[in-house]
């Protein structure tokens, strides 16, 4: 029995206890075999018949979604349960699934019916969102190499191949020497300023790592790289040789400076790589390829955002760095940043971020997300865990219902495991709504993140930006989950151009700011006491703090990307140079020696966002200014949040990809975009 194969030829949800690496090579082989002899079918019906668009879409899909079941799954695993016998098995069957996929986007007898479709009267017989499909599969056959010549599409297949496995092995990379890298500290000095919940985690670590009898009073602390050790010590403690210590082996991960796995030469491989496959399919850059599939029109259009947003934001950045400095007493440097702001943010408003952690227990932080959800859109959610499958004993499942009946289901596995799971927090789909003979088939989403993991018999307590990250997230899963498209190729997030896609996640966020949201979840785990109003209130205001500068860092990564796909690099000059020249116009401190951020920067180098970074700001105009409407509507009027919250429901969660996001923003504000409320929510108004 191979658990992998049988679930990805019947579809539900996976086995996940069941599953073994030992079954991916032979369960992708014989997919991969199916796959042949269902196109070959396919192919020959094709050419005998006029093209339909059952045949020459729906069909697709259907032969398709075996191996995109099991390679999901597969896929999933390697971030959420990474393993060196999956690794292994991951990496000797990603060069047949890239193959064999490439070889599909490139079939003629498949391309040449889909042109034909496209031409034909049968396309202007499609219902909108079918015509769209149509018209982005026109563009992705383009894209996979359909009409190169033999000689330009064996060397475009060549490139895909090397560029998957790269990604693959650069997000290993990190991994590794995220996991590598720990300092034991031995002394109370070392954990002065660190909060209780700090070193007890710290305390478990080293238990973990084999010292025995570590305590959270005496020690010994590990501290590592994962952002729950690391956030807090560069926040809280008050041996900057040891912030600085920690912060250089952060900025120096999976480059040469760690001792391990070097990153440099893959960076340098990718945008070489990157180029040659936008030159091979007619575009002048790696960003002018990708520009062709998102919402922003241009590189122009994106570059004029930017710098809109630098204009107002640099100049308070350069005041908020010398406000730190002057606190300090001396120039701040990179790592004293983090103490120096939270120590600002104390004397300023009063609170602490350790102090507020008690009042986010997880388990109601979670409860008060469904009441929004519930409040909003009109949907439950109801614990399932125990009658599914799970990766890991943390992971939960959950059915999401309307007047009683499911109409989704999602998988949250929440707390950070260093030793297996990649850091940062994202959504992915398990399964997507698709229309069948009797209805249509249920999503599923999984939702990961990365919170501080419970100890000592305590429920996880939240850093306030951890609150925020899960409501984020959930508004990915929401725009999954809530479609009401039955195309599966435009169903939930699929479909959606990349510059829009963080709309409901960043859309979601705002309610951690919004009063009776969190005066209604925030209580004190050991008290059962409320947040108290006035401190909400310092948390509210505290939302523009420093935000100038946040502005200028995501700035500085959007820019970074984009500069570093415009064309061919110039000879002699790398990544790095790149980075520098950048930060001359777009950081308030300038770049360190041994900064190799870059070698770390996985969502440009191993994920989706090449040239693409500019996302998070260009879909954040939109969240914001969605979030403008239910301003406008009155926050507490209860009967005009549910009427914006619905009409919300069912333009940007409802309509998925099928319908362009320009239209769909129309659809639910009205009209165009605007920066004024991304500006005004972030303090920096004129």
């Amino acid at each position: 029995m191979n658990a992998l194969l049988n679930f990805a030829r019947t579809g539900g949800l996976p086995p996940f206890s069941s599953i073994t690496a030992d079954q991916v090579e032979p369960a992708i082989d014989a997919l991969l075999d199916d796959l042949q002899a269902a196109r070959d079918s396919l192919e020959g019906r094709l050419q005998a018949a006029a093209p339909s668009y059952d045949d020459v879409v729906e069909a697709v899909a259907t032969l398709t979604e075996p191996i995109e079941r099991a390679w999901g799954v597969v896929g999933h695993l390697m971030g959420v349960k990474n393993a060196p016998a999956l690794r292994d098995a991951h990496q000797k069957a990603q060069p047949r699934v890239i193959m064999a996929m490439m070889d599909l986007a490139q079939s003629q007898p498949l391309n040449k019916a889909l042109l034909a479709l496209a031409a034909s009267g049968v396309y202007q017989r499609l219902s909108p969102a079918r015509q769209r499909i149509v018209d982005k599969k026109v563009l992705e056959a383009r894209l996979s190499g359909f009409g190169l010549d033999d000689g330009p599409r064996a060397r475009f297949n060549e490139i895909q191949q090397e560029l998957s496995e790269i990604a693959t092995a650069f997000s290993n990379t990190v991994l590794d020497a995220t996991k590598a890298w720990s300092l034991t500290l031995e002394s109370a000095d070392d954990v002065d300023g660190l909060p209780d919940s700090w070193r007890a985690a710290a305390a478990a670590s080293a238990r973990e790592a084999g010292v025995d009898g570590a305590t959270a009073e005496k020690g010994p602390w590990r501290v590592g790289l994962d952002f729950p050790s690391f956030g807090p010590f560069m926040r809280y403690s008050t041996r900057r040789d040891l912030r600085e210590k920690l912060y250089l082996a952060y900025l120096g991960r999976a480059s040469d400076l760690d001792g391990g796995d070097d990153n440099r030469p893959r960076i340098a491989r990718i945008l070489a790589l990157r180029q040659e496959k936008a030159t091979i399919l007619g575009y002048p850059s790696f960003a002018a390829l990708s520009l062709a599939q998102k919402m922003a029109p241009s590189a122009d259009a994106v570059h004029a955002l930017l710098h809109e947003l630098r204009t107002v934001s640099l100049p308070v950045a350069q005041e908020e760095l010398a406000e730190l400095s002057t606190l300090a007493g001396f120039d701040v440097k990179h790592w004293d940043v983090e103490f120096y702001s939270e120590k600002l943010r104390e004397a300023r408003y009063a609170y602490n971020d350790e102090a507020l952690r008690p009042y986010f227990p997880f388990p109601a932080v979670l409860e008060g997300l469904f009441s929004v959800v519930k409040r909003l859109f009109d949907v439950d959610v109801v614990d399932a865990t125990d009658t599914v499958e799970r990766w890991h004993q943390d992971v939960r499942y959950f059915r999401v219902t309307r007047d009683g009946t499911e109409i989704a289901a999602f998988f949250l596995d929440p707390f950070a495991r260093p030793a297996d799971k990649r850091g940062g927090a994202w959504m992915d789909d398990c399964i997507a709504r698709r229309g069948t003979e009797d209805g249509h088939r249920l999503p599923v989403a999984y939702l990961v993140c990365n919170q501080p993991p419970p100890v000592d018999g305590k429920p996880s307590l939240l850093p306030f930006r951890d609150v925020e990250t899960l409501f984020h997230e959930f508004g990915h899963g929401l725009q999954h989950m809530l479609t009401q498209v039955d195309d599966v190729d435009v169903s939930g997030i699929r479909g959606v151009e990349w510059d829009a896609v963080e709309l409901p996640s960043q859309f979601m966020e705002n309610w951690c700011t919004h009063e009776s949201t969190v005066l209604g979840f925030a209580k004190h785990v050991d008290t059962g006491e409320p947040l108290p109003k006035e401190t909400f209130e310092k948390i509210k205001a505290a939302k523009t703090f420093r935000a100038a500068s946040i502005m200028m860092r995501q700035l500085m990564f959007a820019t970074v990307d984009l500069k570093l796909h415009e064309g061919p690099m110039p000879t002699g000059t790398t990544a790095f140079d790149v980075q520098r020249q950048v930060a001359e116009s777009n950081s308030v401190l300038p770049v360190l020696d041994a900064d190799r951020f870059l070698c770390s920067f996985s969502h440009i180098f191993a994920g989706g966002y090449a040239a693409g970074y500019f996302s998070y700001k260009w879909a954040e105009v939109l969240s914001a200014d969605a979030f403008a409407a239910f301003e406008e509507a009155g926050l507490d009027d209860e009967d005009a949040i549910k009427s914006t919250g619905r009409r919300f429901r069912d333009t940007v969660l409802a309509l998925g990809g099928s319908v362009h996001p320009g239209d769909v923003f129309r659809q639910f504000r009205g009209r165009d975009p605007s920066t004024a409320a991304l500006l005004r929510h972030a303090g920096l108004a004129a």
